[in-house]
């Protein structure tokens, strides 16, 4: 893993790591911590449900296994950080300097959060959200919380997303949400909170710092000096995004055929072809897809082969989905001064020879 804090944990695997198989290890899988990793027991573990509308109520784990139907979802999980170094290449950006690696497909393991809602008084089609307290601790700027986020209820309520207590079929690790944690698959990450405590239906948004001040895309003039909470956009909904895992930058590769493999990734759409570029985006070649039309909610591995002669080379990526959008050529564009949602064309170095 490449480690960009010991406290709070932040790991990414490396690109040829990650790219060896569809479903992500929890051993590889990538981890975005904000606070302390709590260590709870199983055994005392409650999740308390209320809120708006519902009545209020105390759940085990044996509670959630015994009264609901488990549930079974292959989702990846994004940090909307994903990509930030390239977008740190630009001018500076805040946060971790994450690489291509803040991005794991698992299937996770639970139940409905829908059916628990429901069962307790949670209506349809209610101009509400969902709010999310957790067991860990944060600390920023001398202020200490508990971290919390929320979604709109209608996700909450969508059969994709989960209330997950396994992982790929094992317990979650420590540092993945062991006891119980929610996956929203299409969200970013921050949207599926580990170490649950609390769910909440309420009609506006979280309150907490997560939710109401941090995840916001802010327009480019805008710096951390001259912050407008009011002028940015809560990022819920993750665009459509391609990297190259493998080769990584700076390999020296031999001339001739040159093997690219790597992952799309569209949210609500199905990704419709995969390009890529020997020569910085001047000519293009398709790439093969893998399909798993059953994991609508994964990403889309790809591969590709180039023939490159002896020089220095740019390998470029680009995805388009099934609306025929495309991603943005380069990271000037969609600069901003948190580092979010970095998704140009991914682009990286090599010399051939």
């Amino acid at each position: 893993m490449i480690v960009h804090r010991g406290y709070p944990l932040n790991a990414e695997p490396r690109g040829e790591v990650l790219r060896a198989a569809f479903i992500t290890p929890q051993r590889d899988f990538y981890i975005r911590s904000h606070g302390t990793i709590p260590r709870l027991n199983a055994a005392d573990y409650r999740l308390r449900v209320g809120g708006q509308g519902l009545t209020s109520q105390e759940l085990s784990l044996d509670d959630l296994r015994s009264r609901f139907p488990q549930q079974r979802v292959t989702a990846v999980l994004q940090c909307a950080g994903n990509r930030r170094a390239d977008m740190g290449l630009v001018k500076h950006v805040s946060g971790d300097a994450w690489q291509t690696g803040a991005i794991s497909n698992a299937e996770w393991g639970g139940v409905s959060l829908g059916d628990v809602l429901r069962a307790a008084g949670a209506r349809e089609g209610a101009d509400l959200h969902v709010a999310f307290d957790s067991h860990d601790e944060i600390e920023e700027e001398g202020k200490r919380f508990r971290f919390g986020v929320s979604i709109p209820i209608a996700k909450a309520l969508a059969p994709e997303t989960l209330l997950a207590f396994t992982m790929n079929g094992e317990p979650l690790a420590q540092q993945h949400g062991f006891p119980l944690r929610a996956v929203v698959p299409g969200y970013a990450g921050v949207r599926s909170p580990k170490w649950l405590a609390a769910i909440t239906v309420q009609d506006r948004p979280s309150a907490n710092r997560i939710q109401a001040e941090e995840y916001m895309l802010f327009p480019p003039d805008m710096t951390k000096l001259t912050e407008d909470f009011g002028k940015g956009v809560v990022i819920n909904d993750m665009p459509l995004t391609s990297a190259i895992l493998e080769p990584s930058a700076g390999t020296r590769l031999p001339a001739g055929a040159a093997r690219l493999r790597g992952y799309a990734l569209a949210t609500g759409q199905a990704i419709a072809r995969v390009e890529v570029s020997g020569d910085g985006g001047r000519t293009w070649a398709a790439a093969e897809i893998e399909r798993h039309a059953d994991a609508p909610w994964s990403w889309t591995f790809w591969s590709a082969a180039l023939n490159l002669p002896r020089g220095e080379h740019e390998l470029v990526v680009r995805a388009i989905d099934g609306a025929g959008r495309s991603q943005p050529a380069t990271a000037e564009e969609i600069w901003n001064f948190p580092g979010y949602l970095c998704t140009a064309w991914h682009r990286i170095p090599v010399t051939v020879g």
